[in-house]
């Protein structure tokens, strides 16, 4: 049967199981099957015996750790490219010192040149912007936090 870690005595090492149909297992140190001392929230299988839960073995290794947040999100990304994308801001926001440090420049020297540097900067973070927004968070996340991918 499988269940849920409910809690355990450090000093005794028993605890309690609260199992997939509802009811609670007592377990005993002996009983765990594991290198890794038991965990509250931890799922494990176990066979239960009566209210007593034997050959307690643990199921995942992610439960104890917490849970990873995401620093870098879409939509303030997309609205920095949107608003302040000619100066980097989003390449700067997202880690991207390089291309966010290049766009600012190109940005100011292309004032010099005409401003078509600034207008092409310009273009390619509302591109930018545009990819942010339609990009599931998923794929945000893999191309642009995970993968460090700089441009489009």
């Amino acid at each position: 049967m499988r269940g849920k870690i409910l809690g355990v005595d450090r000093e005794t090492g028993k605890g309690q199981i609260s199992g997939d149909d509802g009811e609670r297992y007592q377990f005993d140190r002996a009983d765990w099957r594991a290198e890794a001392p038991p965990a509250i929230g931890a799922l494990v299988d176990f066979e239960a015996k009566g209210r007593d839960a034997t050959s307690v073995f643990r199921l995942d290794a992610v439960a104890t750790r917490p849970p990873v947040v995401n620093e870098k999100n879409k939509i303030v990304a997309a609205l920095l490219a949107f608003f302040l994308g000619g100066l980097g801001a989003h390449k700067f926001y997202l880690g991207y010192s390089g291309a966010g440090l290049t766009m600012l420049l190109l940005s100011i020297f292309g004032m010099i040149l005409l401003f078509i540097p600034t207008i092409v900067i310009s273009f390619i973070a509302l591109i930018e912007f545009i990819i942010y927004l339609v990009t599931s968070d998923g794929d945000f996340e893999e191309r642009y936090v995970r993968n460090k991918r700089p441009w489009f």
